[in-house]
């Protein structure tokens, strides 16, 4: 009976040792694979960043428009957009392994991912810990976990540093701008006001409703914030964020403090967001500076 014991034992311990690897996603479910992915589409420009974070950037066959970084991702093959891509385009490239973005996709595309029996990975960064978790759930997913857990450790390292730097910082009030027509900022659950949080800045319009609400410019004059803060399409800094200008009596234009971020840098829950957010509290620290010389 011992014996018998023992090679169950040891039988139970081989098939636990030779299962494929498995992580739960955004959604709660557990996508496990037989073996690590060797073929990779990601549906959202954020999606393939991560899978490079993760050290499987290698393993991509398909992305979607505007994935542009790094560099050797604007070779790949897209099969459309993040908010509309081709089921049909996805299946002929015999992914191992696909990851849908939850709200840019919409979950309608995860049910014929399935019924298709393609693995499917949902992602929905919406704070810190959820990009360092992604990067890690991709690096299991794709058998490379040591690279995923060095990225991670290492965004991690470098949002604590942030925190504990502006800890201490005076609070400024901030209006971040995604667009200027229409007005359009974001609420408190963005993860754009984490970053605000970060560098000491409180979001004027935190406490609104939508994800990303409309405002308008009588709503910014009234709040009168101390900063603000403008995305807009590329690193190039809009030219509508000069428009604020014809309020002098606004205390961000008085502190020239109009300030511009690469959106990359702010928008795409990526590691790169820690470097937008050094950017983002540097600058802030400028507005402070000049702020109390002002007074």
């Amino acid at each position: 009976m011992r014996r018998r014991g023992c090679a169950l034992l040891l039988a139970m311990l081989v098939q636990v040792a030779q299962a494929g690897p498995s992580a739960v996603d955004a959604s709660g479910r557990t996508v496990a694979l037989d073996a690590p992915a060797q073929r990779i589409v990601a549906l959202a420009p954020h999606s393939v960043e991560n899978v490079y974070s993760a050290g499987a950037g290698d393993r991509l066959v398909g992305v979607v428009s505007y994935s542009d970084y790094p560099e050797p991702a604007r070779e790949l093959p897209q099969v459309g957009s993040a908010f509309a891509w081709s089921l049909e385009a996805v299946v002929a490239m015999r992914p191992d392994l696909v990851i849908l973005w939850g709200s840019g996709n919409g979950l309608t595309g995860l049910a014929g991912l399935e019924r298709l029996g393609v693995p499917t990975y949902v992602s929905e960064p919406r704070s810190f810990a959820d990009i360092a978790s992604s990067i890690r759930a991709i690096g299991a997913l794709a058998g490379t976990r040591d690279t995923a857990e060095a990225a991670a450790a290492a965004f991690e390292a470098r949002i604590a540093a942030l925190r504990e730097r502006y800890a201490s910082a005076r609070r400024l009030r901030a209006f971040y701008e995604i667009w200027n027509q229409p007005l359009q900022t974001v609420n408190g659950e963005h993860m754009i006001s984490q970053v605000l949080e970060l560098c000491a800045a409180q979001n004027i319009f935190a406490e609104l409703a939508p994800l990303a609400p409309r405002v308008n410019i009588e709503a910014v004059l009234a709040a009168d914030p101390e900063v603000i803060v403008a995305s807009g399409m590329d690193r190039s800094r809009p030219e509508w964020l000069d428009e604020w200008l014809r309020f002098p009596e606004l205390r961000a234009v008085r502190n020239d403090a109009l300030v511009h971020v690469d959106p990359d840098l702010l928008q795409r829950p990526t590691a790169r967001i820690a470097e937008g957010a050094t950017r983002l509290c540097a600058k802030l620290d400028g507005v402070r500076a000049v702020a109390q010389t002002s007074r």
